[in-house]
C-alpha cells in the first residue's frame, strides 16, 4: 500500500500563532524514512511554499493558494501528464483565476457594497506582518501572489461580511475561509486540485491511500476528496464546527495534532 499525504499548512502542519512545525517533526521524519510523499496544498503562495520545501528538504508536488494551482517538478511522474505551462523546475497546472482579475472584481465589491475590504494588495508587506505574525520575509513572499486574495472586511456593519460575499458570488467568483483571512478565488478549491494530482498519482500506484490533514473550513473541499481525513484542533483546542463529514479528530492542536495522527495511521 502506498500512501500520500496532502496537508494544509496554517494552524495545521504550522503553528497558528508561531509558525513552528517543532511538534510535528518525528511524523515529518517517518515520512521522510518510509518515502511518503508530503503534498503541500495551502492558501500559501509558491514562493512562500518553496521556501518551506527547501528549509524541509521536500521534493514533492504542491498545491498553492487554495487550488489555484498544481506545481510538480519535472521529472516525478514517469507518465506524461497534461499541464498548462512550466515555472523554473515544475511543470504546473493551472486552475485558478488571474490576481489581477480577482483585485479588480475585489474593488467592484468595496464599490458595490460601501463596505471596506483590505486584502494582501492593499496592504504593505510591514502592514501583514503586524497582522498576521509572520516576520518581514514571510510577509513579503505572502503577498506575490498569483490565484487568490486574502481579504477582510473591516466595516464595523455587521450586515457587510453577508453583502461581500453575496456580492463576490453575484460576479462569477467564489470564496473560502481560512484561519485567519477570507479568500477571493475562481472556480477552484483545494478538493478540485487534489482529486487531479491524486490520480496522476493512481497512474504510478496500483494501491493507493490519501491522507488529508487541515483545520479550516477552506480544508473541507480537501478533507472530502482523500479517503483518509483528518481534522486537527484550533488553539482553543475545539474543531472547526462547519466540517460536518466523517473525519478522524486528531487529538492535540496543529502540529501536535498533525504528529499524533499520522504517527496513529502509519505505524
Amino acid at each position: 500500500m502506498k500512501y500520500v499525504v496532502f496537508t494544509d499548512m496554517d494552524g495545521t502542519l504550522l503553528d497558528h500563532d508561531t509558525y513552528s512545525y517543532d511538534a510535528a517533526r518525528p511524523a515529518l521524519e517517518l515520512l521522510r524514512r518510509e518515502g511518503v510523499p508530503l503534498v503541500i496544498c495551502t492558501s500559501k503562495t509558491r514562493v512562500e511554499i518553496e521556501k518551506f520545501k527547501k528549509e524541509l528538504d521536500i521534493s514533492d508536488p504542491f498545491i498553492s493558494e487554495n487550488g489555484g494551482a498544481i506545481f510538480v517538478p519535472k521529472g516525478y511522474f514517469a507518465a506524461p501528464f497534461e499541464h498548462d505551462k512550466e515555472a523554473g523546475e515544475h511543470l504546473v497546472i493551472e486552475l485558478g483565476t488571474p490576481y489581477n482579475r480577482l483585485r479588480e472584481v475585489l474593488r467592484e465589491v468595496a464599490r458595490a457594497t460601501e463596505c471596506e475590504i483590505r486584502g494582501f494588495g492593499d496592504m504593505t508587506a510591514q502592514e501583514v506582518s503586524e497582522d498576521s505574525g509572520l516576520d518581514i520575509e514571510s510577509a513579503e513572499l505572502s503577498k506575490e501572489r498569483e490565484y487568490d486574495e486574502p481579504f477582510k472586511i473591516v466595516s464595523k456593519d455587521e450586515r457587510c461580511s453577508e453583502k461581500v460575499l453575496e456580492e463576490i458570488q453575484n460576479r462569477g467568483l467564489g470564496y473560502t475561509t481560512g484561519g485567519r483571512y477570507n479568500h477571493i478565488m475562481g472556480d477552484n478549491d483545494k478538493g478540485k486540485a487534489v482529486s487531479i494530482l491524486t490520480d496522476i498519482f493512481r497512474h504510478e500506484y496500483d494501491e493507493l491511500t490519501t491522507i488529508g490533514l487541515g483545520d479550516s473550513l477552506n480544508d473541507l473541499p480537501m478533507l472530502e476528496a482523500v479517503d483518509v481525513p483528518v481534522l486537527v484542533q484550533k488553539p482553543d483546542k475545539t474543531y472547526e464546527p462547519r466540517i460536518k463529514i466523517d473525519v478522524t479528530r486528531a487529538g492535540g492542536v496543529g502540529p501536535e495534532g498533525w504528529n499524533s495522527a499520522l504517527m496513529e495511521i502509519l505505524m
